[in-house]
């Protein structure tokens, strides 16, 4: 690739990732405006936020995983001018949203096995069940919506979902504020008001989206909104074997989160309320090097879908780079403002202190996160996506929280039991580190193995 083509594939990258990082910004900002609200109401409210958004969000984003893993497949029909083939693509998807719905919902209304399971004092499983279960509802229009969404990231065209995202903040803040804290006939409901606000904004995310996808020009062309073909079982077939194994990795990713969250539930409140504050900003973080890797992605996928296997290659390196030097920069900013951030989140002097010290592992956490981000969006362009999940189970289960839940209460050779949440964040540090080590290794294998076929 030549300096003015590689200058021309960064422009691409960057436009493609700033902007999803704006809507993924506006959209965890759903999250932050949750987290300050319910800090704000009480420390029980912040807590049963913690644990029941930790649950809400394995759900969600282990099936949004196998529906966003659906980008490479459209991105690849896209480059290689199959326009029609990605609306009969689309409309095949919708039976596995609608599975995915069903399964979902299912998991949120029913989650006393996990609450007791990771022993979640009983003074939250109240709250906390009260909050899954109005998140249901909010659910099967979540994941419709982020199918919209991975359909316009694969086209190029990420803008229109990124200017509703940011829209929608205007009605997610107040109606958070309101539902929470009660008003005007409606009574304080603390953390379950910011749920009910939450099932606003994606009914009305989903019926935009559906109106967008009828009337404007940017889908003629695919002939998305026809009648829904009769299931197409090899079709669905080849969408599992893509997206299942890639959910389930972003379900071992995620549910270390949340098996962080439920263990530190029982060190109280206080432990709970601090980790909330640095799970939130790790995430916020993460939605950096997951924009650059989606956008990243669409366009590796696009060049495999056009035969230019090379031009696939360089826009990796190039993702890598800007990718890799933004961890970096961001790592140290944390490191700096971590006190300032957690005095922000928590008016409780006491919450404060501790997140600043979860703070600085995060800063460290950061690096790793990134880097394994990065290489699985890269490893799906090249339907590699079963090595990953078993890499995460391995290392993010067996090393990130096995290994925190060791060092935390029980102790690790001559370390004694922190009893703290920060024990989890250095287990989860160390996974990363050895998974940045991994996913790059399997990455090179896969393109390798890639340009073998293609001389073959």
């Amino acid at each position: 690739m030549s300096a003015g083509a590689g200058a021309s594939e960064r422009g691409i990258i960057a436009r493609h990732a700033g902007t999803v990082l704006a809507g993924q910004l506006a959209t965890m900002a759903f999250g932050i405006t949750d987290t300050i609200v319910a800090g704000r109401y009480s420390q029980q409210a912040l807590a049963a936020l913690s644990v029941g958004s930790a649950v809400y969000i394995t759900v969600f984003v282990a099936l949004m995983g196998v529906l966003q893993a659906l980008l490479p497949i459209w991105a690849e029909l896209h480059g290689g001018r199959r326009h029609e083939e990605v609306g009969r693509s689309v409309r095949q998807a919708l039976y596995l949203a609608v599975l995915a719905s069903v399964a979902g919902v299912f998991g949120l209304l029913f989650p006393n096995t996990l609450l007791q399971g990771t022993e979640v004092p009983p003074a939250l499983q109240d709250d906390v069940r009260q909050y899954l279960s109005v998140l249901a509802l909010a659910l099967p229009p979540a994941l419709l919506f982020r199918m919209y969404s991975t359909l316009n990231q694969s086209l190029g065209h990420p803008q229109l979902v990124t200017w509703l995202q940011l829209a929608s903040m205007l009605v997610k803040v107040p109606l958070t504020i309101w539902f929470a804290f009660g008003g005007a006939g409606v009574p304080a409901m603390g953390a379950v008001g910011c749920a009910w606000a939450t099932v606003v904004v994606n009914y009305l995310f989903v019926a935009i989206a559906l109106w967008m996808v009828r009337t404007s020009a940017l889908y003629a062309p695919y002939a998305v909104w026809r009648p829904p073909e009769p299931p197409h079982w090899r079709t669905i077939a080849e969408f599992a074997r893509l997206g299942i194994p890639a959910g389930l990795a972003i379900m071992v990713e995620v549910t270390s989160f949340t098996l962080m969250s439920l263990f530190i539930a029982r060190q109280g409140t206080l432990a709970s309320a601090a980790h909330q504050i640095a799970a939130n900003l790790a995430a916020v973080m993460y939605m950096v090097p997951l924009s650059i890797a989606i956008a990243t992605s669409a366009r590796v996928s696009y060049w495999l879908g056009a035969g230019e296997a090379k031009k696939a290659r360089g826009s990796i390196r190039t993702g890598f780079r800007i990718g890799l030097t933004l961890a970096v920069v961001m790592g140290c900013a944390m490191m700096l403002a971590r006190s300032g951030l957690a005095s922000l989140y928590s008016s409780d002097r006491q919450v404060a202190a501790v997140a600043t010290g979860l703070l600085a592992w995060v800063a460290v956490y950061h690096f790793g996160d990134a880097m394994q981000a990065l290489c699985v969006f890269m490893l799906r362009s090249y339907r590699v996506t079963v090595a990953p999940l078993v890499a995460y189970c391995i290392l993010l289960w067996g090393v990130g929280v096995l290994g925190g839940y060791q060092l935390a209460y029980r102790g690790v050779g001559t370390w004694p039991a922190l009893q703290s949440p920060a024990a989890f964040w250095i287990g989860s540090s160390f996974a990363l580190a050895v998974l940045a080590i991994v996913l790059p290794l399997i990455l090179w294998r896969a393109v390798r193995d890639s340009r073998i076929t293609v001389a073959a």
